[in-house]
């Protein structure tokens, strides 16, 4: 069964940084694609960044240039170092996997999901 453990979140003033990880278990990692979601209090839940097996990156415009995806196939683990924080940056970053590549990991249909970790950022 597929696993999915976030971690790093947390609450940082505006202009920080900050980088998620999530742990995958339970799959062979190389064989998927890997994205991270948001979801801010009484909004949707939204793509933020994807990345490819072969480390393509894809990235909402609200982050371009600020956030980056990275993959540690060696240890089955997904980044998102997240820079010039910004308070409507908060929400909680979801993790998800996706064997059908960086399309489908990016509308996030897979069905694979972390618990989700929050990251406040104030003003």
């Amino acid at each position: 069964q597929v696993q999915l453990v976030e971690s790093g979140g947390g609450l940082v003033q505006a202009g920080a940084s900050l980088r998620l990880s999530c742990a995958a278990s339970g799959l062979t990692f190389t064989h998927y694609a890997m994205g991270w979601f948001r979801q801010a209090p009484g909004k949707e839940r939204e793509f933020a960044a994807g990345i490819s097996r072969t480390g393509i990156n894809r990235y909402a415009d609200s982050v371009k240039g600020r956030f980056t995806i990275s993959r540690d196939n060696a240890k089955n683990t997904v980044y998102l170092q997240m820079n010039r924080l910004k308070p409507e940056d908060t929400a909680v970053y979801y993790c998800t996997a996706d064997q059908n590549g960086l399309y489908s990991v990016s509308i996030g249909v897979s069905g694979h999901w972390g618990q989700g970790t929050q990251v406040t950022v104030s003003s």
